[in-house]
């Protein structure tokens, strides 16, 4: 396969996992993605973020996430996230320090 094709096929696939995460299963919540796989929603907008920086293209957070949700946090937040319970908590706390660290 030529790097081209697979540059497609990887591209391809990054945007069936968005559409599956912010149309198909907008019921799973950030917090038990961050949970369970030690990456959410958030992390993915903050990749996309980091590779436009890496090509020069000034990007930050805030940017990054509304390309990526397609609308803005509030919005996102008022229409699909509910509240976390103590136990989620606590579980992203440990999450966050293993699979981010100090970035958010």
């Amino acid at each position: 396969m030529d790097k081209q094709t697979q540059t497609e096929l990887e591209a391809a696939a990054f945007r069936r996992l968005r559409k599956h995460l912010m149309e198909d299963r907008t019921d799973v919540q950030n917090i038990d993605l961050m949970n369970l796989a030690g990456f959410c929603r958030n992390c993915l907008s903050r990749w996309y973020q980091e590779a436009a920086n890496e090509r020069g293209i000034e990007m930050d957070k805030t940017e990054a996430r509304e390309i990526y949700y397609g609308m803005t946090m509030d919005e996102w937040k008022a229409a699909h996230q509910t509240d976390a319970s103590a136990e989620q908590q606590e579980a992203f706390k440990k999450a966050f320090a293993e699979n981010v660290g100090t970035k958010d």
